[in-house]
């Protein structure tokens, strides 16, 4: 008596045929899109206005300041914020912009049962239009960081120096790493919602939750893990303790790796990152600079952890859109 058994199906070739020419056309597509045109308008305004109330400023400081280019990024005016928080506003949104339909997109229109009938994997092409919005926000980034560079090189008068330059290069990659960390979230929700609309609503939920209400919910949180020390009640001050898990739980936000690796990237003269202690002070000259290697030691746990949370986020995609049943 023989027993049969069929054996499942194995794919043929690699998992990755098809992802350049996914990603050629997801490029275009997004590049031609009149949403990201629309998208692009609106940072290059925004930017060029934060940036020309800067220059505005920054002419009545010392043409022999240090960092005087960096200014251009951090230099902030009421009512105009800084041109690096307009874009911790506005990463997301643009990201979000490009993501939340990705998927989903391919099921109303009834063309995904035929694209994955063609010689292309579901790994070919969700990694695909990943990188597609990835290319395309760092093409936005790097054109609007050049423009900003070549709009203060023009009015100022006097070049970057090479430690600003890179910084402003550092500043780029954690940029970047920023808008995939949200674009992984709306490819997510993309893959888990069949809605465009509630794909949308759910990923600007999850911005709003972390930009606005996490810095208001995170110290609650830090009060009930870690009470309050009844000698620092004493005084009216959060004790140790809480400090140190606020820090924490505040630090789950993409928003703040984002803030702080920017603070002490384009902030040369930044030496800690929440609560200073005396010890920390010991030896140190207060104000002066710190070279570019100890500023990226100092964050790099913030670089590092934008990079993974893109990577699990893209991860926790995947596995569900291998997942999902494709039906024609």
């Amino acid at each position: 008596m023989h027993a049969t058994s069929q054996a499942a199906p194995q794919r043929k070739g690699s998992p990755w045929t098809g992802l350049g020419t996914v990603f050629v056309k997801e490029l275009a597509d997004h590049l031609s899109s009149a949403r990201m045109r629309i998208l692009e308008i609106l940072v290059l305004l925004t930017g060029i206005g934060a940036v020309y109330t800067a220059i505005q400023d920054i002419r009545t400081v010392s043409g022999d300041a240090p960092y005087l280019f960096l200014l251009l990024f951090t230099h902030a005016r009421d009512p105009m914020p800084s041109f690096i928080a307009l874009l911790g506003f506005l990463i997301p949104v643009i990201a979000i912009g490009l993501g939340f339909d990705s998927i989903n997109t391919e099921f109303t229109r009834r063309t995904m049962s035929r694209l994955l009938a063609q010689p292309i994997y579901r790994d070919a092409l969700l990694l695909g239009k990943f990188l597609a919005g990835l290319a395309t926000m760092t093409i936005g980034l790097v054109s609007l960081w050049l423009l900003i560079l070549g709009f203060g090189l023009l009015l100022l008068g006097i070049p970057p120096t090479g430690e600003e330059v890179a910084r402003g290069l550092m500043f780029l990659i954690v940029a970047i790493a920023y808008a995939g960390t949200w674009l992984a979230v709306a490819l997510l929700f993309s893959v888990i919602f069949r809605s465009p609309a509630t794909s949308a609503l759910c990923a600007l939920g999850v911005w709003l939750l972390f930009s606005v209400l996490w810095p208001i919910i995170a110290p609650f949180l830090a009060q009930a893990i870690a009470p309050q020390d009844p000698v620092a009640a004493l005084f009216g001050i959060p004790s140790v303790a809480q400090m140190q898990w606020e820090q924490s739980l505040s630090r789950l936000s993409p928003n703040t790796l984002f803030a702080e690796a920017t603070l002490a990237i384009m902030h040369p003269a930044t030496r800690a990152l929440g609560p200073v202690f005396q010890s920390q002070l010991r030896g140190a000259v207060i104000g002066a600079p710190l070279p570019l290697d100890q500023s990226l030691l100092l964050v790099w746990p913030q670089i590092t952890g934008l990079i993974a949370s893109a990577i699990i986020l893209f991860a926790a995609a995947y596995v569900l859109f291998q997942r999902q049943e494709i039906r024609a």
